[in-house]
């Protein structure tokens, strides 16, 4: 257990709200006065904030924040005082053990004990402590076992006071209250992954538009509202945005000064080596003399000059200080491409040599002092694969298939001294198709993964490509929130947290119904992402002469429109002050991608429909302009809100893609109008829906609707409610464990009867996974009565390229559908009652659906 003296879920479960229950937890916030609290705000009016005058910048930056916090909860800002001679009666002390003379002296006296923040990582304890001197009669202390720790700490209390992370980046209401106290008690934490962060990415046009017009630029103006909401979430690293000509360093040096000085681990994207923007270089290239071809092998003078100027950069805060900074370490190929063809492990283990030397040359220390890291993404992770030697400091990132499926995680020296982290992704652009419109990340798989990579032990780096930053509030608050206590995520609560999420945002009045709001969208939206959406997609049902019958497309808009339905019956009770975080956090996604499904159904059925020349066409025809122009208004209506605050954000282009990169505009699909006029009789024309015949010919049942589920040994299959398709998946827990052999492994049992002698098709619907340990595929067994185990493989090869193998066609399948079928034959079956086992054989399977087809041809 990493969260020393954590009490648990239950002190995570009041961080959302203030209910009673927290009155009995120690250090906590409670709204009425007990014996022992300390009023942090009595009337209105704020405890004093001290610190001391020579605390490092974060501390004086957290503390101005907190005040401000106060001041949004109570109605009047905190005093920042630097001496208990002049402050107030009752104070929040913010300081580092160690380095604050303020808490020390606490220590030393005996008044608190923080013995076990010593040689912590980013470690907090918040104790309320009395009469600490003559003239304050009460202090609650925030001591951190560093600035970061400290600084965690504080925003920590200002959450749970009622400000949400999301305060400024997503305008959630701050909860007012006049008074407010904290429990007698202390309580202490620490994070479980020891860099987490983000990764700004793929930003033009929306973010650097909205930064433009906000800041006028991607500068440190803008960086100080990043950095901020990262440390509210307890966040400490960050790659910033760098799609050309961006330059972190160049573009405003005070980004860097204003990241050290808050507190930020500044690293750089996975092919950016030691500090360097991409951009940087390309401002040389044109120079043969000190730019020239991004190609070691030819130009590593110049190169190496250039990598150089970065670490001397990093060290150019004076003083013999250090800007704080991840390294990353290796090279790829201008461009974010292959260095070279094939696996060059030879040049790039001498590049890594190279930079070493030039980390140990202008630091003037051993290399293995400066933290460094080396992603293995892409054909990088042959490199790895192949045998690559790494030194034993440096920690390994492995990465995604950049569509939510981590591809490798440890195997083998489990405990070398850099560890390993994850590098995982929300949005994307490549193969096969860009996605970066919206959020369609499922929290339910973001927790699968990560928890598999924590308990393979990837626990130092957990950073997520996140695009814009807006619209993926939701998965990057959840990504982050496990990343501080990977521990505590458990599966029960994940099930809780879209409803404990909601009670943040929003209050506990309509948050389980909010929290369902989300679990569905996630559900709906995870099934396609909208770029990959078209008037082909799914099929569309059959037109009789006075109604249309519906298809698939037509099932889904459906489920799209009661979702819509659900959500504007919510928003009718939200309050007037939380109508702008709810548009942007729940209404505007719901209504955005449902506006787009409606479209290319419409699209689809105009197209079949003029095909006979029926002027019902022309219906569908309006109803695709309709959409069309819907997308442009909701558009316009999020930029509109907050007086603007949000021009540009939502202008990524989302529609009409023909080839995997973006178009260069919105466009409407092409529709086809017919002669002649629909019949008055027929302008509200039925659309009914007809079942699927599903008799004793077929079964179709949701994995977690098993009849029975058979543990085996320390492993069982458990049910995760909101994952995939379905309304909930199955997975074998805990995760990370070897593979098991059918007499060992847990099972899930289908039962089902068989009217006539016959052979079926077995069909185990799963979500994509990859395999992680290099073996080839990962196995599920299936089998039938009494029968044998047969093991199914899915072995899927991620490619950033053409689909030119089937394991890479089977992958683009995969990403696309967001699914994969395996298939077994029962061979005959005689009538009577059967049963489907299916067995849990390698980890990293997460079973949707059990179908089962009998074959009417082999009937008797």
């Amino acid at each position: 257990m990493r969260h020393f003296l954590f009490l648990g879920l239950l002190v995570a479960s009041v961080l959302f709200c203030r209910p009673a229950s927290a009155c009995t937890m120690p250090a906590s916030i409670c709204e009425s006065p007990i014996e022992g609290a300390l009023p942090l705000i009595e009337g209105g009016e704020p405890a004093g904030i001290l610190i001391d005058a020579t605390a490092d910048p974060a501390l004086h930056h957290v503390a101005e924040d907190f005040a401000e916090d106060l001041g949004r909860v109570g109605g009047h800002v905190g005093r920042i005082a630097m001496n208990p001679e002049n402050a107030p009666r009752r104070v929040v002390i913010i300081g580092i053990a160690g380095e604050s003379p303020l808490i020390d002296s606490l220590v030393e006296r005996g008044l608190i004990d923080l013995s076990r923040l010593s040689g912590q990582w980013e470690a907090f304890h918040v104790e309320v402590v009395q009469a600490p001197w003559p003239n304050v009669s009460e202090a609650l202390v925030i001591a951190g076992s560093d600035r970061r720790g400290a600084v965690f700490g504080t925003y920590d209390l200002s959450e749970r006071m009622g400000v949400s992370p999301w305060y400024w980046f997503a305008d959630v209401p701050v909860r007012q209250a006049s008074d407010l106290f904290v429990t007698a008690g202390r309580r202490s934490e620490q994070p479980g992954v020891r860099y987490r962060g983000f990764f700004i990415n793929d930003e033009d046009p929306a973010l650097s538009g909205w930064a433009e017009d906000t800041f006028g630029g991607v500068n440190s103006a803008m960086y100080e509202r990043v950095f901020e909401l990262l440390l509210r979430m307890k966040g400490n690293y960050i790659w910033p945005a760098m799609w050309a000509p961006k330059s972190f360093h160049l573009d405003d040096p005070r980004s860097a000064i204003l990241a050290d000085e808050m507190g930020i681990v500044m690293g750089t994207s996975h092919h950016e080596p030691l500090t360097r923007a991409q951009a940087e270089w390309h401002r040389l290239e044109n120079d043969p003399s000190t730019g020239g071809a991004w190609n070691y092998l030819t130009n590593a003078e110049n190169i190496r000059a250039f990598w150089s100027g970065g670490l001397e950069r990093m060290m150019s805060k004076g003083g013999g200080q250090t800007f704080e900074n991840l390294l990353t370490i290796g090279m790829r190929g201008d461009g974010d491409e292959p260095m070279s063809e094939g696996t060059a492990i030879e040049l790039l283990e001498t590049i890594v040599s190279d930079q070493r030397k030039l980390i140990e040359e202008v630091t003037g220390r051993p290399a293995e002092e400066t933290p460094q890291v080396w992603a293995l993404y892409k054909e990088v992770q042959d490199y790895y694969d192949r045998g690559m030697k790494v030194p034993e400091d440096v920690t390994l990132l492995f990465a995604d298939d950049n569509w939510g499926q981590i591809r490798r995680l440890p195997t083998h020296d489990l405990h070398r001294v850099g560890g390993f982290g994850v590098y995982y992704h929300f949005d994307y652009v490549g193969a096969p198709r860009n996605y970066k419109w919206m959020n369609t990340n499922q929290v339910e798989k973001v927790w699968q993964q990560m928890n598999l990579a924590y308990e393979r032990g990837a626990r130092d780096i957990w950073i997520v490509n996140v695009g814009d930053i807006k619209p993926m509030e939701y998965p990057l608050d959840f990504f982050l929130r496990m990343a501080w206590a990977p521990d505590e995520m458990t599966p029960q609560a994940l099930a809780r947290y879209p409803e404990e999420w909601a009670a943040r945002q929003f209050g506990e009045d309509q948050a389980d119904v909010i929290g369902d709001l989300m679990t569905e969208f996630g559900r709906l939206a995870s099934r396609r992402k909208p770029e990959l959406l078209d008037a082909s997609t799914f099929p569309i049902g059959k037109a009789a002469p006075d109604h249309l019958v519906k298809g698939e497309y037509d099932l889904i808009v459906d489920e799209w429109r009661r979702l819509s339905a659900e959500m504007e019956r919510i928003r009718q009770h939200i309050p007037a002050n939380q109508e702008s975080a709810f548009f942007q956090l729940v209404e505007f996604p719901i209504l955005a991608i449902a506006n787009l499904y409606e479209m290319y159904a419409a699209t689809a059925w105009n197209r079949q429909l003029a095909l006979n020349n029926d002027p019902r066409a022309n219906l569908f025809a309006d109803r695709v302009e309709a959409a069309f122009a819907r997308d442009a208004e909701l558009t316009q209506k999020y930029h509109a809100i907050e007086s603007g605050k949000w021009n540009h954000m939502m202008s990524q282009v989302h529609m009409s893609y023909v080839i995997w990169n973006d178009p260069t505009e919105q466009v409407m699909p092409t529709i086809v109008r017919v002669a002649g006029d629909v019949p008055e009789k027929m302008r509200n024309a039925r659309i009914v829906f007809t079942s699927p015949e599903v008799g004793p010919g077929h079964l179709l049942r949701n994995a977690a609707e098993a009849d029975r589920n058979i543990t085996g040994g320390k492993l069982a299959w458990h049910e995760i409610p909101g994952l995939g398709e379905s309304s909930a998946a199955m997975i074998a827990l805990p995760q990370g464990h070897a593979a098991t052999d059918p007499d060992e492994a847990p099972r899930l049992e289908y039962d089902f009867v068989v009217p006539e002698t016959t052979d079926a098709q077995i069909r185990l619907h799963l979500l994509p996974t990859l395999d992680t340990i290099g073996r080839g595929g990962v196995r599920i067994g299936v089998s039938v009565d009494e029968g044998p185990v047969r093991e199914l493989v899915m072995d899927l090869e991620p490619t950033g390229g053409a689909a030119d193998t089937p394991g890479k066609r089977a992958w683009y399948d995969a990403v696309i559908q967001n699914r994969v079928v395996l298939t077994a034959r029962t061979g005959r079956l005689l009538p009577g009652d059967h049963t489907i086992k299916v067995w849990r054989i390698d980890d990293n399977v997460i079973l949707d659906r059990v179908e089962l087809e009998f074959n009417a041809a082999n009937m008797d």
